[in-house]
């Protein structure tokens, strides 16, 4: 098992959490050897999210989100992305071993941004409850959290 990825699974809402980790296990052991799924990301701050949504508009670089703070799944723990890593080196083609943990990842409840209609999200996957974005952002605003965390109440 690989330390980082489920350091970054470790950081999602508890609500999904262990599904998230159930799921990456499940790819990890789907996957050939030398292949598996790599989690580059799960809770985002609002200040990333930020600087992300900078990027390629006021700051230098291509555009990687559409998302400003706020409006990220990320920034509530209910999102990660990932990657395929083979032999140690990261592949973002979207191909057999790629579809292979997405459709792992779909079977226990989480959506694929490469479902998208419109800006595809290859590396995204999330669970939201059927909450938008402006409903989670003012249970935040308003402090309505897990008892004891930043998580808000879902």
């Amino acid at each position: 098992m690989e330390t980082q990825s489920i350091a970054q699974l470790q950081t999602l809402h508890p609500l999904i959490r262990a599904k998230a980790v159930d799921a990456y296990n499940e790819a990890v052991k789907a996957t050939p050897v030398g292949i598996h799924p790599y989690i580059t990301e799960g809770f985002r701050s609002f200040e990333r999210s930020a600087a992300l949504y900078a990027q390629g508009r006021t700051k230098p670089g291509d555009k990687v989100t559409n998302a400003k703070a706020g409006q990220s799944w990320h920034n509530y723990g209910l999102a990660m992305d990932f990657v395929i890593q083979k032999n140690g080196v990261f592949d973002w083609t979207v191909n057999h071993n790629w579809m292979v943990c997405v459709n792992i990842f779909k079977a226990h409840g989480f959506k694929w941004g490469g479902d998208w209609k419109s800006f595809k999200d290859y590396p995204h996957l999330e669970m939201t409850f059927g909450l938008t974005t402006t409903e989670a952002l003012k249970r935040h605003n308003n402090k309505d959290f897990i008892t004891g965390t930043n998580f808000i109440r879902i």
